[in-house]
């Protein structure tokens, strides 16, 4: 029998939206495909999010609050021994400044952002979101403050926050274990993504493309992970080094991989919110649009305050301002309106697709 063509696996993946095994997925991502095999892949994807969300692409207002940390990850610009890093945290007045200016501006969702900060408790973000909740009942609220016992993501779910992002990074443990120190676990990062699906976050995951001993493989049995856990959000992008880390002399991620994995995710997960990353703009030319034009759906313009942007530095030459930025609206509007696209402020709820 004949070895199935690049081309009928794509097809395969967007009439099935899964693929049985890693092989298949081995293949979509594999070095030996063409430029015109490519393609195809991205037209597809492009194609299915434009049934689902139009022209549309949802604009989420980023508002970094902590650059502090426990964690001492081997590829973080805020991991815990960085002692370069002016560190910072706002205040709760601050935040709400943030989300007043980006409500005002048109947002109508708030990503608070911020590494595992040893001073935060569980009282102090649940009073927080419940404050935001109060202020801007009509907004959603996505946290992506990493890990925390059950209990805390309760609360913070009863307290109003209704989405969380928490990349897993790899579902490999040998990989897991290169990329993090001994005292954090890949099993805890899985039971936390479960137990965010449990309670009713719209839960997202991810990895970063490209990073420190991945294998193809490997990001083949994430795209499996991925499929069982099913999650609603998904943020894909490739990995740049931080000279203040282990990992500074290694090469960054390829966006073209990034840009093939996000097609990829369109296909398995048609309604899933895919953003287009600070991470593509920061390495490419036109990096942001061309995640749209692979499939992706979502900005996350950053509206931190400015004198801090600087220092939430998760890796080198991250792009923080002009059109990446809640200052840049208008040259991002005309961006995305150049490439055919229509920047959305509405909160886009998801809606599982049957």
């Amino acid at each position: 029998m004949a070895e199935e063509s690049y081309r009928d696996i794509v097809g395969r993946l967007a009439a099935e939206r899964r693929l049985a095994g890693v092989d298949g997925y081995r293949r979509l991502l594999g070095l030996d495909a063409s430029p015109e095999d490519v393609s195809v892949l991205h037209h597809e994807a492009r194609r299915v999010a434009r049934s689902v969300f139009g022209r549309k692409v949802y604009a989420r207002a980023l508002i970094e609050i902590s650059n502090r940390c426990r964690n001492n990850c081997l590829y973080c610009g805020l991991r815990r021994d960085n002692r370069e890093l002016p560190r910072y945290a706002l205040d709760r007045a601050t935040v709400l400044d943030c989300c007043r200016r980006a409500y005002d501006a048109g947002f109508r969702t708030f990503v608070l952002q911020g590494g595992e900060d040893p001073d935060a408790t569980v009282a102090s973000v649940g009073d927080m979101v419940a404050e935001i909740h109060d202020w801007f009942p009509d907004a959603a609220i996505t946290l992506s403050l990493g890990e925390w016992p059950d209990e805390a993501y309760e609360a913070f779910f009863e307290a109003g926050a209704t989405r969380y992002l928490l990349r897993h990074e790899t579902h490999n443990l040998s990989h897991y274990s290169r990329l993090h120190p001994p005292e954090m676990s890949l099993a805890n990062r899985l039971r936390c993504l479960d137990t965010l699906k449990r309670i009713g976050y719209q839960t997202g995951t991810g990895i970063m493309v490209g990073s420190p001993h991945q294998t193809i493989g490997d990001i083949a049995e994430d795209l499996e992970y991925m499929a069982a856990l099913e999650p609603e959000m998904i943020g894909i992008g490739p990995f740049i080094p931080h000279g203040a880390t282990p990992f500074a002399g290694f090469s960054a991620g390829s966006v073209d991989l990034t840009l093939r994995l996000i097609s990829i995710l369109r296909l398995m997960f048609p309604n899933a919110n895919i953003p287009s990353t600070t991470a593509l703009a920061t390495l490419g030319v036109s990096g942001r649009v061309r995640g749209m034009l692979a499939g992706a759906n979502v900005v996350m313009p950053n509206c931190s305050p400015q004198e801090v942007r600087n220092h939430y530095s998760l890796y080198d030459r991250k792009a923080c301002r002009g059109s990446e930025a809640i200052e840049g609206l208008d040259a991002l509007q005309r961006e995305l309106g150049d490439a055919g696209y229509e920047l959305s402020f509405e909160k886009g709820d998801f809606i599982r697709y049957v």
